[in-house]
């Protein structure tokens, strides 16, 4: 569990929530094949550790793997916008910031 301060007040939020939340919401960015691992663990049970909370705010480290064709800076955009976006409104939780890593191509 990680607790947030608000404006409403102090909220915890499972890790597990959070998780899927982050996952789908990248998943369903256009051009996006996937999620990838990332040394020893899955990608997205890595996005979120104790180091990358601040006390009031998360960053969010995300490694993908991309289709060919697609402009990738374009995917990356769109990714940090709507993971922000939905984390803030659905999760209410204040992302300091969201870190995309493109670690391959998918032809």
């Amino acid at each position: 569990m990680i607790k947030f301060r608000n404006h409403i007040g102090t909220i915890g939020i499972s890790t597990g929530y959070l998780r899927q939340l982050i996952s789908d919401t990248a998943e369903s960015c256009f051009g996006v094949a996937g999620l990838n691992a990332y040394g020893a663990k899955q990608g997205v049970s890595a996005m979120l550790k104790k180091e990358n909370t601040t006390k009031d705010e998360l960053i969010v480290d995300l490694h993908i793997t991309v289709n060919y064709g697609i402009n990738v800076g374009a995917i990356v955009d769109s990714i940090i916008h709507k993971v922000n976006y939905v984390l803030t409104e659905q999760a209410g939780v204040n992302v300091k910031s969201v870190n995309v890593y493109v670690d391959e191509m998918k032809g």
